[in-house]
């Protein structure tokens, strides 16, 4: 390898026969150590400089930190070996979106050598193509490291959440297996609405959190001044955070030591009856329903007879492992460790997410809490597009719910398209990533109805029913009283866009509640709004008005009686179920006449007129008709 020796110093062991070439005249040295650009300083002809080149026949000596590098490294490539429960960490790494918390989990990943330099690609824990194309987070990810600190090996398990609030179910589902957390700020942008989010999430499990205010190195960096706005809105002490950029490398260690000194280990409980809880799982064309899980008490080993608590079923544990991030067989795993479990379990409705894993032989008494059941806030319809594909799309949706445990469906038959399902998200997020998934992963062709949300109808008999599809809204005779859900949406803006926000919300049918500054220059809004307005083009809006600077954050509150009424349409005189929606009766008009102008434009020319029509009732069967004709020639 050519080397520019007028920069290069190496130094020769003394008693150990070197030989240096040049050109056609060989040197042999045995003696003390020599410094080559002394030599290359000597040596008379330019010529015989320019081909000077070094063979050493010597291992040379080696830096402090080049020894410590390569001591990391091997710990990496040891992570298999087993550590006492002591030396055990479980954390995860939780943030606003875009943050930074992926490429951190690279660095950490690097830094351990859990993954060789060479293997290195952005974004590796996001194995999804979904993921890489979209740059964010869907699927929260594990990853066992091995990491010596004070020549004392630790053992670290990471498990990388999304950001984005339409997955915070994950998020949740991640910090019940973690003793501690990673709160990312960026530094530049500071605290944004899913930072606060996430850290009452970990805050409720009762969580070390560690500060870290990631991207120093960006030249709108204020390290100290987002510092300060974590101590005042979040409370938490910020005197030691650590500044870090997880793209430069800068601070790594320093996060790899809080780590280790900061996060508690797991409660030794090896002796008890095993409990696992599974906090997520996949199904393997090859090898069923593939479960991952954290060890709470006991151990199990390969070949153990496992039971699963909630499902009452038991299977023969054909493979345990670790993930390091891929999959690494081991023969045990125990209290405190994270792992993976493959028992050819064929049915996806045998290992659900939450369920806890005992023995079979020697049952705990109790099951683990698991995970409160995820509320879905957006409904539509999934109707494939060739009907012979209807089987396929339900073993889909129930493989993928094995992987996605918010996901929510039912069947449904339109007069339309035939046989289908009424599917339940998070957010519009969610739907959409679903709906790629399904198209993606499982070669389906699928038509996608409006979004909508769930509401109480409160009958003229005294029943009250809940009703998620506008078509099977009682008639209006028949009922009292329409309720819709309200969501608590909090924003956070610079001052320069209150305005504009407040505007938007005001449009949105939304209750002012409160407003204030965090700091000098960054506001709070607080607004209750019907969830069925923000479930369109909402978050869209608010990026928009405020240039991409304001983030939001929103939780359900609870359900409000409103005048809303049902907009049928009609084609021809025919009544099309799947295109009715529920409206207020203050919007009817203008969401009726963008409909039908909609359809005008969809519809093809015939020879004759063809009437569309959006026609509502309300009490009395009061009847407002929109009509727009066409006709060809």
């Amino acid at each position: 390898m050519a080397t520019d020796l007028s920069r290069l110093t190496v130094l020769l062991s003394a008693n150990t026969p070197t030989q240096l070439h040049s050109g056609r005249r060989s040197f042999t040295f045995s003696s003390a150590p020599l410094s080559v650009s002394k030599l290359y300083n000597s040596t008379s002809s330019s010529s015989c400089r320019r081909a000077l080149r070094v063979s050493c026949q010597t291992t040379g000596t080696k830096s402090k930190d080049v020894l410590d590098a390569e001591s990391t490294v091997n710990a990496g490539r040891d992570r298999l070996l087993k550590v006492p429960v002591s030396n055990i960490r479980n954390f995860c790494i939780i943030a606003h979106i875009d943050h930074g918390k992926s490429t951190l989990a690279d660095k950490l990943l690097q830094m351990t050598g859990t993954v060789q330099k060479r293997e290195m690609k952005e974004q590796f824990l996001d194995n999804m193509d979904l993921e890489r194309e979209r740059g964010i987070t869907i699927k929260l990810q594990a990853a066992r490291m091995r990491y010596l600190f004070e020549n004392e090996p630790y053992c670290l398990n990471l498990i990388d959440t999304p950001g984005h609030v339409d997955f915070s179910y994950e998020v949740s589902r991640s910090l019940a297996a973690c003793e501690g957390a990673l709160l990312v700020v960026d530094a530049s942008q500071g605290v944004e609405a899913q930072t606060l989010a996430n850290v009452y999430l970990a805050l409720e499990n009762n969580l070390e959190i560690i500060p870290v205010l990631n991207k120093i190195d960006l030249p709108g960096a204020e390290p100290y001044r987002v510092s300060q706005e974590i101590e005042e809105i979040v409370g938490l002490d910020c005197s030691e955070a650590i500044y870090c950029s997880a793209k430069e490398g800068v601070g790594i260690t320093e996060i790899l030591n809080a780590i280790v000194k900061r996060i508690p280990p797991p409660k030794d409980t090896a002796e008890k009856p095993l409990r696992a809880l599974i906090f997520d799982s996949y199904y393997d064309p090859y090898r069923g329903v593939i479960v991952y899980f954290r060890v709470i008490d006991g151990a199990i080993k390969k070949g153990d007879r496992i039971y699963f608590m909630a499902s009452e079923k038991d299977y023969f544990a054909d493979e345990i492992g670790v993930l390091s991030p891929s999959q690494m067989q081991v023969d045990k795993l125990y209290a405190g460790e994270v792992g993976y479990l493959s028992a050819s379990i064929r049915l996806v409705a045998d290992a659900r997410v939450g369920d806890t894993i005992t023995h079979y032989g020697r049952k705990a008494e109790n099951s683990l809490p698991g995970y409160e059941e995820a509320t879905p806030m957006v409904f539509c319809g999934l109707f494939p597009v060739d009907a012979d594909q209807f089987p396929e799309l339900r073993d889909a949706l129930e493989k993928l719910q094995l992987n996605d445990a918010a996901l929510r469906f039912e069947p449904e038959t339109s007069s339309a398209m035939g046989f289908g399902f009424r599917c339940g998200f998070l957010g519009l997020l969610h739907m959409e990533i679903v709906q790629e998934r399904l198209e993606r992963e499982y070669n389906l062709t699928l038509i996608t109805t409006a979004p909508s949300v769930v509401y109480r109808v409160n009958c003229s008999n005294g029943d009250t029913i809940e009703c998620s599809n506008p078509s099977l809204l009682p008639e209006a005779g028949n009922r009292k009283s329409i309720e819709e859900p309200f969501v608590k949406i909090e924003m956070l803006t610079p001052k320069d866009y209150i305005g504009p926000l407040m505007e938007l919300a005001q449009d949105r049918r939304g209750d002012f509640k409160e407003m204030k500054y965090i700091t000098e220059n960054r506001a709070s809004i607080t607004y209750e709004l019907p969830l069925a307005e923000m479930v369109g083009d909402f978050f869209d809006q608010l990026k928009s008005r405020s240039k991409g600077y304001a983030s939001m954050e929103y939780s359900f509150i609870g359900y409000r009686e409103r005048e809303l009424i049902k907009l049928d349409i009609q084609i021809n005189g025919d009544r099309v179920e799947p295109l009715a929606t529920i409206v207020h009766k203050d919007k009817a008009y203008a969401v009726g006449r963008a409909l039908t102008q909609k359809l005008k434009e969809l519809i093809p020319r015939q020879m004759f007129k063809v009437p569309i029509q959006v026609v509502t009732f309300r009490g009395k069967r009061n009847c407002l008709r929109n009509r727009l004709r066409e006709r060809r020639g």
